[in-house]
């Protein structure tokens, strides 16, 4: 007898859909309080007082978000380990500050997608909700030819016993829902 009953399936989808990440979104860890609230997979409430979001753009077609199972049979557990692989192109002295801080902290991370719902709105999925997002690798590179790219790859990952759940739809911008609570969202550095 099974131990869960499935709810759904799933037919082929008739609209496209596009991949890659639009924004990268990074709220220190410690700054949210509670932590925000998930309902069937759903970011339904952000409590971050007057604390701050940070956004990255990276590149067109560079980075991306993922999650990858794990599964034991033996054990009977499952976990995700949900991942972020970031490119920003050109070596600045600002930016080796913040790639710093961001390697000395926890994070939970947004990342905006190319993905569209059916009223336009992009889609946002959060991920280390629990137990949080660190930075484990990354490289600053000077490229070899003079066509090369110069920047950064930085790597987050984290652990998490439930999917990454996809925050709720937002009304205007992103994170201008009611339930959401925080300071602003700086787009420069500084801010």
């Amino acid at each position: 007898m099974a131990c869960i009953q499935l709810s759904g399936g799933r037919g082929i989808d008739c609209n496209r859909s596009s991949g890659g990440v639009k924004y990268i979104y990074f709220g220190v860890y410690d700054d949210f309080s509670p932590l925000p609230t998930v309902v069937d997979s759903e970011v339904t409430d952000i409590q971050m007082s007057t604390n701050v979001l940070y956004r990255y753009q990276p590149p067109r077609g560079t980075s991306q978000a993922m999650e990858t199972i794990t599964g034991s049979t033996d054990n009977g557990t499952i976990f995700y380990t949900p991942q972020v692989n970031m490119v920003l192109n050109r070596l600045s002295k600002l930016d080796q500050n913040q790639i710093k801080l961001l390697g000395q902290t926890q994070v939970i991370i947004f990342a905006q997608l190319n993905e569209q719902l059916a009223n336009g709105h992009d889609v946002i999925i959060a991920l280390g909700v629990t137990n949080a997002m660190q930075m484990n690798a990354g490289t600053a590179d000077s490229g070899t030819a003079l066509a090369d790219r110069n920047g950064y790859t930085l790597s987050f990952d984290g652990f998490e016993a439930d999917p990454f759940p996809v925050v709720e739809d937002y009304s205007t911008v992103p994170f201008d829902n009611a339930g959401f609570v925080m300071g602003t969202i700086c787009t420069s550095n500084p801010c």
